[in-house]
């Protein structure tokens, strides 16, 4: 058949259906629709599209948004009359002449189809159609019925509104990938800034997108992007919608993308919890439009996700790794070692960053709230408080021995990661150096009921088990609520419960939520928690923690505990400095060893901790660790325990505090003395 007859006819189809789109609409049961999609309305109205809360750090800037599609709706008269005219010049180039549908295009897209050259001819204003109202009119769907459905509501469409609000629309509906919906959420993402601002240059950069945003992602592939960023440029002369100059220095410029897909810090599991807690408090975020404030430190999580990254990937490259990798593991499979941090303010329990895995889009379960693990020896500071508020002071001698204890039918049998028993022990050298039979003397002297009580009172939710196994934290914990227990050694005996919101602002600006941080009970004595902290000092100076002082400096006061459980199955650090308490840990989801050998918390999550701190920025103390008022100090001898002398080496020489009343004999003060020695002399 003669091409120019095919055409005719295809005109004429062309005529039949703008005939047939003036005519009521087909019944319901002709009309494709996705069943569980909601009703939008008719199929030729504009709606307001699912906007987004905005999500900001600490320092104001953007770490996310929060909505199932994120949007943020702006005016036409706001943005740069080149961005509209990009989006016009690539898809739809009679925008202005045509009624919603454009006769000419469609047959000129006839033609070239029947030439071999497919290409579609839908309009502007029938691509808004079809994404605003997906329920009635499915662009999936293929069929002549589907277009003249689409074609009666963009006519429809244009009868109702002016070009200036259906170009509005569908600048504000379009999918520009990741998630990303409209030209500002698009910008904001792709470019770092406002739609507002945007160049030339990128304004053909994104009108490249709704082509397809895998294929022209500027981000990932700035070659492909640039080449269709140039040829819409050109679209753009010659559609006399910008010069050939202005096109040229446009061309001159580099596809250059925003890092982090324009956040400053990349914070997905964070924001799940700012998500689930601002709509506990009935603030529904995820409808759009609230701009929440968070209390998140953006250098502080980039070196929070970083530093678990490394870490983790380290242990996998270890000769003789046999577990499944980050890098080779199967699809769908999230079953390698996996990871959690939580860092937060010392003294107001603002978390500065949060870490819930090692890939959010693979494995968005948040480990670091939901997931229950054993901490291992990170729970002895609890058992050594214990003991310490029980007049035990940190000289007192305990034997590092074997032990056989007998309850419930059962025989349990404490050791040590490295077989060995190292005999006489102060409990500051028995901390330090991690030893398992000293916690477990400790726990059954003060009694399993006392030890449980004081770590509830610091906060601590989990369940403890009041058997001898639980001294070495043989049960469960929540990372994120394991962490703030320890803030009350960094208080002096008051803990902190965990924040991640300042406020939540709504569109008009009003504050609608100021969470405010619910203050708890002092539960240790400060000086007992001093003394215990000041014993972490040690774990990190000669204990088991060392690993932390190759990436902080001497002069930042660094306290914390190392843990590892059975099987090397789970790896621990939680430390504090005067600002910051953290935790660190890793673990593979369905436990089991890590790998046989050279698994312990110290040499695994002590330098993540220690390295997400100094890249951070966080070497430079703002506050000191002093003593609080009534506590007794002396000199001592590390080996003995007992008061330094003059024969006492530099080297074993250290400063022991004591609770008043379990110093050395040789420091107490006989009140009685004072009267029968007379007045004292001034």
């Amino acid at each position: 058949m003669p091409l120019q007859t095919t055409l005719r006819r295809a005109v004429g189809l062309l005529a039949a259906g703008a005939t047939l789109a003036a005519a009521p609409h087909a019944p319901e049961a002709q009309q494709p629709a996705a069943a569980a999609a909601p009703r939008t309305g008719e199929a030729w109205q504009i709606i307001v599209p699912p906007q987004s809360s905005l999500v900001y750090a600490r320092d104001g800037s953007l770490i996310g948004e929060i909505g199932r599609e994120w949007r943020t709706s702006v005016a036409l008269a706001t943005l740069p009359r080149y961005l509209g005219q990009a989006f016009v010049a690539v898809e739809d180039r009679r925008f202005y002449q045509h009624d919603g549908v454009d006769l000419v295009g469609i047959a000129g897209a006839i033609k070239d189809n029947l030439l071999g050259e497919f290409r579609g001819a839908s309009t502007i204003t029938q691509q808004l159609v079809g994404n605003m109202h997906p329920d009635l009119v499915d662009r999936r769907d293929l069929s002549p019925l589907r277009k003249l459905r689409e074609q009666r509501a963009a006519r429809e469409m244009e009868r109702h509104y002016t070009k200036e609000q259906i170009l509005e629309a569908y600048l504000n509906q379009i999918s520009f990938g990741h998630n990303w919906f409209g030209v500002e959420a698009a910008a904001r993402h792709y470019f770092g800034k406002s739609a507002a601002r945007v160049t030339l240059a990128e304004a053909a950069t994104l009108a490249a997108l709704p082509k397809g945003p895998a294929i022209y992602d500027p981000a990932r592939y700035p070659d492909r992007a640039k080449n269709r960023r140039n040829a819409i440029l050109d679209l753009m002369v010659a559609q006399k919608f910008v010069t050939r100059a202005e096109a040229g220095r446009a061309k001159a410029q580099p596809v250059e993308t925003a890092p982090m897909g324009g956040v400053s810090a990349p914070s997905p599991y964070f924001i799940d919890v700012v998500r689930v807690q601002a709509e506990r408090a009935g603030v529904p975020v995820t409808e759009g439009g609230y701009r929440v404030y968070t209390t998140l430190d953006p250098a502080l999580q980039r070196a929070a996700v970083s530093a678990l990254a490394e870490g983790a990937a380290a242990v996998e490259q270890r000769p003789g790794y046999r577990n499944p990798t980050y890098e080779r593991h199967a699809k769908g499979s999230t079953d390698y070692l996996q990871g959690a941090v939580v860092a937060m303010d010392a003294l107001t329990g603002d978390v500065r960053a949060l870490v819930g895995g090692r890939n959010y889009q693979e494995s968005p379960f948040n480990r670091a709230v939901n997931g229950m693990r054993q901490p291992g020896s990170s729970f002895k500071p609890f058992v050594y408080a214990r003991a310490i508020v029980d007049s035990i002071p940190a000289n007192a001698i305990v034997a590092d021995t074997a032990l056989e204890i007998r309850y419930d039918q059962q025989t349990y049998r404490p050791r040590n990661a490295d077989g060995e028993f190292l005999g006489r022990l102060t409990l500051r050298d028995a901390l330090s150096l991690s030893r398992n039979p000293v916690a477990v003397q400790l726990w059954l002297r003060s009694g399993a009921d006392s030890v449980i009580a004081l770590a509830h009172r610091l906060n601590l939710t989990s369940p403890i088990a009041p058997y001898p196994s639980s001294a070495i934290g043989a049960s469960e914990v929540q990372p994120l609520n394991f962490v703030a227990a320890y803030t009350a050694f960094a208080n002096l005996g008051t803990p902190v419960e965990p924040r991640f919101v300042s406020r939540v602002d709504d569109r008009a600006g009003r504050t609608v939520w100021t969470p405010g941080g619910r203050l708890l009970p002092a539960a240790l004595d400060p000086a007992a928690a001093f003394i215990v902290r000041d014993m972490m000092r040690d774990v990190v100076e000669r204990g088991t923690a060392t690993a932390v002082r190759r990436y902080l400096p001497p002069e930042l006061p660094v306290a914390g505990k190392t843990g590892t459980t059975d099987d090397n199955t789970d790896v621990w650090f939680i430390g504090m400095t005067p600002e910051i308490v953290a935790g660190v840990w890793l673990g593979l989801d369905q436990p089991r060893p890590i790998a046989e050998r050279g698994v312990a918390g110290g040499s695994l999550a002590a330098p993540i901790f220690a390295q997400m701190l100094a890249r951070a920025g966080y070497t430079h103390p703002t506050g000191t660790w002093d003593p609080p008022p009534g506590l007794v100090s002396a000199e001592l001898d590390r080996d003995t325990g007992t008061l330094a002398d003059a024969l006492t080496p530099a080297e074993r020489r250290h400063t022991e505090y004591f609770l008043p009343g379990t110093e050395p004999g040789a420091l107490r003060v006989d009140a009685r003395r004072f009267f029968t020695l007379g007045p004292l002399p001034f």
